[in-house]
């Protein structure tokens, strides 16, 4: 099949082995963010985010300076803004803070005078031929960004879960607000190289919205959530490799798919658990010790 020899022949060179490791690595990154960001229902902070992010990278790209830094340096900005904000009128400072951030893309990339497809890249993900640098930011950043989720789980999760009550047991709700917000800028900087700043939440909410479908364990949650994330990570990056498609394609069709065959899979459980409990209701009264 030419397709396979193709993806074949491709993966065989350097540039390419590279992007792999990089999708690896957002997978990873992106896995153990997303579960988080579902209980606490930041979806729209999290494309507001990624808009400021793509702003900062937008802004390096026509001063000549580093697209991951500049995108980083967006979305923590845009991070810790929304978390001072608070959680009281969220949705309308997302809007506000999102269409500004947008405005001044629009603009950088306009001024923008080198080719086209870099500012285009920006908005659909172009993850073949990263830079070195960028992928010791990447791999920089998940380590960071990891290690504090394992460290902080348990009060993150508290305060993900019941804020009332965790700030009751003495969790600073409001400092991990900010600390985590700081985790989802650092996240969304690096999802903008890969899918996009349009296509973001196809990796850091679609696979924690799955996830939660099939299990209620939170431990089980991020596992299964790594998983999706890397299969649609670095599947898509495969399925894009021979016909030359942005990555963003496939990442966001894959993921996609996982979420409906979990979708399937949860209403497959309650129908089971529904007719079990439905089960003793089906005996007379009076025969429920009797016996054919």
């Amino acid at each position: 099949m030419q397709w396979l020899e193709s993806t074949q022949y491709l993966l065989s060179q350097g540039f390419v082995q590279q992007s792999l490791i990089a999708c690896a690595l957002l997978g990873l990154l992106s896995g153990v963010m997303t579960p988080l960001i579902v209980l606490r229902r930041m979806s729209f902070a999290v494309h507001g985010t990624s808009e400021l992010a793509l702003m900062g990278a937008s802004a390096a790209l026509l001063f000549g300076a580093n697209v991951g830094f500049g995108a980083v340096a967006g979305a923590v900005v845009a991070a810790i803004v929304l978390a001072l904000l608070g959680n009281k009128q969220q949705d309308s400072a997302v809007g506000v803070v999102m269409s500004f951030g947008l405005g001044l893309s629009v603009l950088f990339i306009h001024l923008y005078p080198g080719n086209s497809k870099a500012a285009l890249s920006l908005l659909t993900g172009q993850i073949v031929g990263l830079r070195s640098d960028s992928l010791l930011l990447l791999g920089a950043v998940t380590a960071i960004v990891v290690l504090t989720v394992v460290l902080l789980w348990r009060p993150l999760l508290f305060a993900s879960i019941d804020p009332l009550m965790a700030s009751i047991a003495g969790v600073k709700v409001r400092q991990y607000g900010i600390l985590f917000a700081v985790l989802i800028g650092l996240t969304a900087a690096q999802s903008v190289q890969i899918v996009g700043a349009l296509l973001v939440m196809a990796l850091l909410i679609t696979p924690g919205a799955a996830a939660v479908e099939i299990t209620t364990s939170p431990v089980a949650v991020v596992v299964w959530s790594v998983i999706f994330a890397e299969v649609s990570a670095v599947g898509g990056l495969l399925l894009s490799l021979a016909p030359g498609v942005p990555v963003s394609v496939f990442v966001t069709g894959i993921s996609f798919g996982i979420y409906l065959i979990c979708r399937v899979v949860a209403w497959v459980q309650s129908r089971h658990v529904d007719a079990h409990d439905a089960a003793p209701s089906l005996i007379a009264p009076g025969q429920e010790g009797c016996h054919p």
